[in-house]
């Protein structure tokens, strides 16, 4: 079987004995460009080769360019390929899928990085290429950053840094002389884009950051901190902590994120999302430690539970709107529950939900399977007759409590008819009651009196008055 050889030159000081015989070899001789040091690392062994810089020069797109250079390299069958930069996210894929269909096996020599060899007394450290940026990197791992060729090159990487090490944090820039050997220089990453020059050996490393000394963090941060607390060396009350114990504490910072997001405030709201973060985190830990599952488990069964419920985005269905997705929804996460009768689906809302969130809730499940009132109106009438039940049930002594959460049912039932949410309803109406009390307690001291001198019927007098004008709301 014909092979096509990838030997990855990243400086001329790099050449390994495996892939010097692989030039040596007769093979055709390709280069992915002949514009950089390493090119003359082979004149010595005196061999034509073919650059790719054409191609380079003339291809629209980078899809483009790695289809062409794939294909150039198929149609020789048996050849080496020197590659000067990272090609293993970029140009191989392309390489291995045009090969693969001819039937010709691919061969990357082990080779020294450009890392190796730029920073050769640093510890090994993870490569990435300035025109290949990650989503993310590990902060704690030492890291060098390939192919930074131009200013822009320079600042997009440093864009990029910054989201996990200090401005100042202080990391070394090497290039290739024209003696063939690295300079290297200890720059601020903040000046990583104010150098006097760039080309494509321009290499950088970056050191590793322990969490305590970084300024910005991400998700595996919050874990190692949570992890720490609860050590034992760590925190007593974090360590105290279960899952029972928490219940309530990830009710609360969810009620106060939901305050942030209704006063619309992103400084606010972005503090009180960390909160509930760190209540995820804490569950985690102690699962963790119950060897239950990971924080990672957790995220896997949402991105696979939001892939599988997606089908619009991650597959072929197509929808014609959101509510064609809700009803999609639904209908998957049946099926992923294995639920098989509606009732079943009214059992699955949580018990430990609010009340009138969890009315609006059930009564929304019921409808999906068409028990539901055609309008509000006729739903409206429902109040009237569960408020006449709740009153016969007072004079008579029947069964008040069961007639008094009828009637609220009802009045659920017309709330989400009108799509108002009841809970957010009642907690308005909450704050209207405060405003107004306010204000008659405001006119009652205006009088000279408190409020609890005040007869039901003065103070009533107070209220009349507190809802025409209105001074606090």
């Amino acid at each position: 079987m014909q092979t096509i050889t990838i030997v990855i030159l990243p400086a001329p000081g790099a050449l390994t004995c495996a892939q010097k015989a692989a030039l040596e070899s007769g093979a055709p001789l390709f280069l992915q460009t002949d514009r950089h040091p390493s090119a003359e690392a082979l004149v010595s062994l005196k061999r034509v080769s073919t650059s790719m810089d054409d191609l380079f020069d003339t291809a629209e797109d980078f899809d483009a360019l790695n289809a062409a250079i794939a294909e150039r390299l198929c149609e020789a069958g048996e050849c080496v390929y020197v590659a000067t930069g990272s090609v293993e996210n970029s140009q191989l894929p392309a390489i291995e899928r045009e090969a693969n269909a001819r039937g010709i096996a691919v061969s990357i020599l082990p080779h020294l990085s450009a890392g190796d060899v730029a920073f050769p007394e640093r510890p090994r450290a993870v490569s990435i290429s300035a025109h290949d940026l990650p989503q993310q990197i590990d902060p704690e791992r030492d890291c060098v950053v390939e192919e930074i060729d131009s200013r822009i090159a320079a600042g997009d990487a440093k864009l990029f840094l910054s989201e996990f090490f200090p401005d100042e944090y202080p990391v070394s820039l090497a290039s290739i002389q024209t003696n063939g050997a690295y300079a290297v220089s200890d720059i601020s990453l903040c000046d990583l884009d104010r150098q006097n020059a760039y080309d494509a050996t321009t290499i950088l490393y970056v050191p590793h950051c322990d969490y305590e000394a970084r300024v910005r963090h991400g998700f595996d941060d919050v874990m190692r901190v949570v992890r720490r607390l609860r050590a034992p060396n760590g925190c007593p009350w974090d360590r105290e902590q279960t899952h029972v114990s928490l219940k309530n504490a990830l009710l609360e910072e969810s009620y106060e994120l939901i305050d942030a997001i209704d006063e619309d405030d992103d400084a606010h709201i972005c503090e009180e999302m960390g909160d509930v973060l760190l209540q995820f985190a804490l569950h985690a830990a102690i699962a963790e430690e119950q060897s239950a599952f990971t924080a990672r488990d957790a995220c896997t069964e949402l991105v696979e539970k939001l892939i599988y419920r997606h089908p619009h985005v991650f597959g072929g269905i197509r929808v014609s709107g959101s509510d064609e997705v809700l009803k999609n929804w639904d209908a998957l996460k049946m099926a992923q529950r294995n639920q098989n009768t509606q009732t079943e689906v009214l059992k699955s809302v949580p018990k430990s939900f609010p009340a009138l969130l969890r009315s609006r809730k059930v009564q929304k499940k019921a409808a999906d399977v068409g028990f539901d009132w055609s309008s509000a109106q006729e739903a409206f009438y429902k109040i009237a007759e569960e408020t006449e039940e709740l009153r016969q049930a007072m004079e008579q002594s029947g069964n008040v409590e069961e007639e008094m959460g009828d009637l609220l049912f009802a009045v659920v039932n017309v709330a989400r008819l009108l799509k108002l949410e009841p809970e957010f309803l009642l907690q308005r109406a909450a704050d209207k009651f405060i405003s107004r009390f306010e204000t008659m307690e405001f006119l009652a001291l205006m009088q000279g009196r408190a409020l609890k001198e005040l007869s039901f019927e003065e103070q009533d007098k107070l209220w009349e008055e507190a809802k025409k004008c209105r001074i606090t709301e």
